[in-house]
């Protein structure tokens, strides 16, 4: 069942259409991933914010909020019919505060850049996206629903953009993420695994009774290192490059008189477009069997986690050729194509049927202890936005 639309009332307070002040407004609300740091602000206030914002604009607001406390938003222009529906999808969540320098809820500008927490990754793109939509359903509906999604959580676990599809689908959609205006057409997924290497528990001085679990990883480690080299000299994609794998986490041991009973091994494997879940564990099968049979009481346990697939585009789509003609115009040139080695919700909204791409601004320090939004290409990427709207709903 559709969630129904909230009854906001338009605030009269809100800036004029224009991205650079709503970006402000948007950076000084803490919005970070309680998935992340733990007592997070989460998205409440920001998604709040945004559909008052775009109420005020004649949005039909939705919220989607299986988890408490942890809302997506969904705004629709509706059309007048016969045309094609477009998603403009963003994330509202950042990661930490700590660290950052100076506040990172004070939106400062200096030398035509916006500094603080979230203006690169991604408040930027949510504040064009916002204003673009607007500007392109000012004058009255396009045929075709435009459609501003403001999802949670895409800095963990992507819950918000997952709860969208199940009640809203498009005919195209632009994820925009920071891109420095380069057309993203692909992007690599990641699969994490969870490899246990079993020993037997026994005192130090009791050779003959014990087996060290951490040794035996060791062999694992070492296996892991030659797979690394064997994928990066493997088939590879022409803007992704090759598939990676490494360990990110390791437990073992309880005390130093002790032998390890067990070693866990916590790594992760970034896929290209033709690999997935299935062939990565696959793979690490065999890397583990060779080593069962060929390394003494090397026993394992292998657990699958979190897998999400990669992505690439058809540049022919209908969205990729809208969106790169309007680039090209604002920009003098044709945009650059490029490939993300990061995973982003794009790879949803294709799993869903939704022809996709990533199209976003221009700046630095994503995660970092400083971080900018370059002003310029905010305002370029509200305006191609806001052309691509008007042509594709059209």
């Amino acid at each position: 069942m559709l969630p129904e639309p909230s009854a906001i009332s338009a605030a009269s307070d809100l800036e004029d259409l224009d991205p650079v002040p709503l970006l402000a407004r948007l950076t000084a609300l803490d919005s970070v991933n309680p998935d992340l740091v733990p007592g997070g602000a989460g998205e409440s206030a920001i998604a709040g914010f945004c559909g008052s914002w775009l109420a005020a604009r004649g949005f039909e607001v939705h919220h989607v909020e299986e988890r408490p406390g942890r809302p997506s938003l969904v705004a629709i222009a509706r059309g007048t019919g016969g045309g094609r529906s477009l998603m403009l999808n963003g994330h509202l969540d950042t990661v930490g505060l700590a660290g950052y320098d100076g506040d990172p809820l004070d939106p400062q500008i200096r030398d035509g850049r916006m500094f603080g927490r979230g203006t690169f990754d991604m408040k930027g793109g949510i504040a064009a996206m916002m204003v673009a939509a607007a500007r392109a359903t000012a004058g009255g509906p396009l045929r075709g629903d435009v459609i501003v999604a403001c999802v949670a959580d895409e800095e963990h676990a992507s819950s918000g953009t997952e709860e969208v599809l199940k009640f809203f689908t498009a005919d195209a959609a632009i994820v925009t993420e920071p891109s420095h205006l380069e057309l993203t057409l692909a992007h690599k997924g990641f699969a994490w695994f969870e490899v246990e290497i079993e020993g037997r528990a026994a005192h130090g001085s009791r050779p003959e009774l014990g087996i060290d679990a951490i040794v035996k990883a060791g062999h694992f480690l070492v296996a892991l290192e030659d797979l690394g080299r064997r994928l990066a000299h493997g088939p590879a994609h022409p803007l992704l490059g090759t598939g990676t794998v490494h360990a990110s986490v390791i437990r073992g041991g309880e005390e130093p008189s002790t032998y390890p009973a067990h070693c866990r091994i916590t790594l992760e494997r970034r896929t290209i477009p033709g690999e997935s879940a299935d062939s990565v564990e696959q793979e690490l099968t065999a890397v583990l069997d060779h080593l069962a049979a060929t390394v003494a009481d090397f026993q394992y346990r292998l657990t699958r986690g979190l897998y999400r697939e990669p992505f690439e585009a058809d540049p022919q789509s209908p969205i990729a050729r809208t969106l790169a003609r309007h680039a090209e115009r604002a920009l003098g040139h044709p945009p650059v194509v490029r490939a993300e080695p990061f995973w982003t919700d794009c790879a949803l909204l294709d799993r869903a049927g939704i022809p996709c791409l990533l199209f976003g601004v221009d700046g630095a320090g994503a995660h970092a202890a400083t971080e900018y939004v370059d002003l310029t290409s905010l305002d370029r990427l509200t305006g191609i936005l806001t052309d691509t709207i008007m042509d594709f709903c059209s």
